[in-house]
């Protein structure tokens, strides 16, 4: 009987190790920092392009100065960034992050704005070069963002699902910060479309 019972120990024990989800953070949490590393190497991919790009500009838009210059200082606030694994755990940290992206993001749509002035930098083959490589670059983006926020979602459910969520509370596994839209208002708003060109 004594056997019996302690063999009944061990395999309660077992299934309750098992049960608490403490191997399934580990796995979850490398998925988010894999899939973290991928964003972040995408968005450095973009900013190694802009150097290049804004050259090109230069050249042909060389009145564009302040639109110049603003690409320039939002590519350094963005590189200057000190993208650390902690970054992942501190929301503050996170929205930092996001935000100097999305100042980039925009000083680049600015950028691309100003090209449509100047048709001899749309028919330069180099501009043309870069510009494709950097849409390709915002698609890749898109994808590891969407990766990231997958990534995330699974790691937050597994910390907030009970009973995997006592294991996190053990363990000290925080919610982690995702992604977010920062002018919500703005993109449910239905673009202008204007054929007249």
């Amino acid at each position: 009987m004594k056997i019996w019972l302690r063999w009944m120990a061990v395999a309660l024990l077992a299934g309750m190790l098992g049960g608490c989800g403490y191997n399934e953070f580990q796995n979850k949490d490398e998925q988010v920092k894999a899939a973290w590393g991928e964003v972040v190497n995408q968005y450095q991919r973009r900013a190694d392009l802009i150097p290049n790009l804004v050259n090109t500009v230069k050249g042909y838009a060389s009145h564009e100065k302040e639109t110049l210059e603003s690409v320039t200082r939002a590519r350094a606030a963005a590189t200057s960034f000190q993208i650390t694994p902690e970054v992942l755990n501190d929301p503050q940290a996170f929205q930092k992050f996001q935000q100097v992206q999305g100042e980039l993001s925009g000083a680049l749509s600015r950028l691309m704005a100003v090209s449509e002035n100047y048709p001899n930098l749309k028919a330069d083959a180099s501009f043309r070069d870069l510009q494709s490589q950097l849409e390709g670059t915002e698609n890749r983006i898109t994808v590891a963002r969407q990766r990231y926020i997958a990534a995330v979602r699974d790691y937050n459910v597994l910390a907030r699902s009970f009973p995997t969520n006592l294991t996190a509370m053990m363990f000290n596994y925080e919610v982690k910060p995702s992604f977010t839209v920062e002018n919500e208002r703005a993109i449910s708003n239905a673009p202008t479309v204007n054929f007249g060109k």
